[in-house]
């Protein structure tokens, strides 16, 4: 399951993420409009979505005038009061760049659109983004320069509707995307692997290897039980690396080339399954329903400073 990170600044600076519940961001975060101050050398962002941002500026860097900016602006969902987030968090020590902290390494901040779960100034640094926003945020606390970058992830599956194929389990969803399952009465369970995008999201396709955070309901077939969901309240989604024999065979095959933002029905027989082992669900055709959230090339090791030549991209930002 997801790792929860608390969004305090004093955390990202000194990396001591807590690996549970959501904490405040210190109230030290610029306002969005600062006043006016002595100008400041530019910081480019470069990389697309799916990787992790690359930051370029020269050092040590000085914030002289705190504040954010959109990179780019996200087309999905708008943010809701009260409602989860996801968020990708990527943040630098602008006087050595030397890594601060990088959900990127691992998986997505799961935490609520709130004044007391993000403190006051991120709270209203995010008012009024969507869901695929990149924002740029420059601080400086007790004399360390904070190059922060946010992207704000989607929560739900958002996308073009499929019309369903016949005889398969029907979902239904709440207001707020959760998916309710009902299998087919006295259907026979199918012997092979069926996909079935039920939300065609318009993100970038699943790759072997990609970092994937989801949220899924799954149920039995053999009487429409659900045995596992991400959408009970508290419940963070789940981050899995695909392809690689961490998941059942199931999901390895029917997740690829699927897109960021979508739905997907996976009905997996026993073989792709759980099918020899000792798992109570050894004999059991289930049935997921996968919302796929974010999909990203694992990192493990921190960027290369570019202190040379500014990154190449279009999607810049300065600060």
């Amino acid at each position: 399951m997801l790792r929860r990170l608390a969004l305090t600044l004093t955390a990202v600076l000194v990396g001591a993420l807590a690996l549970t519940g959501c904490g405040a961001v210190s109230s030290v975060l610029a306002e969005v409009a600062p006043s006016p101050a002595p100008s400041q050398a530019p910081v480019q962002v470069a990389g697309s979505s799916r990787e992790r941002p690359v930051l370029d500026y020269a050092t040590p860097f000085a914030v002289t005038r705190p504040g954010a900016r959109t990179v780019w602006s996200g087309t999905g969902d708008p943010v809701e009061e009260g409602r989860p987030m996801l968020l990708h968090l990527y943040a630098e020590d602008g006087r050595d760049r030397s890594v601060i902290q990088d959900t990127w390494a691992d998986a997505p901040t799961w935490t609520t659109m709130s004044e007391s779960a993000l403190g006051p100034n991120l709270y209203e640094t995010l008012r009024g983004q969507r869901a695929g926003a990149r924002v740029l945020v420059l601080d400086e606390d007790d004399g360390v320069p904070v190059v922060l970058v946010v992207d704000v992830l989607p929560t739900r599956a958002t996308g073009s509707e499929v019309e369903p194929a016949a005889g398969l389990p029907a979902v239904s969803r709440t207001a707020d995307g959760a998916p309710t399952v009902s299998v087919p009465a006295d259907a026979e369970p199918p012997g092979d692997l069926v996909i079935a995008p039920l939300v065609r999201g318009t993100g970038p396709q699943v790759r072997i290897g990609d970092v994937l955070t989801v949220r899924f309901t799954a149920v039995r077939w053999s009487d429409g039980s659900v045995f596992d969901t991400t959408w009970s309240p508290g419940t963070p989604p789940q981050t899995v690396t695909i392809g690689v024999g961490q998941l059942v065979e199931g999901w390895d095959q029917g997740l690829l080339e699927q897109t960021v933002g979508s739905q997907v029905l996976l009905v997996v027989p026993p073989h792709l399954g759980y099918g020899g082992t000792t798992s109570d669900l050894a004999d059991e055709t289930l049935v997921y329903v996968v919302d796929i959230l974010d999909a990203h090339r694992p990192v493990v090791d921190p960027p290369e400073p570019s202190a040379q030549e500014p990154a190449e991209s279009s999607d810049n930002a300065q600060g």
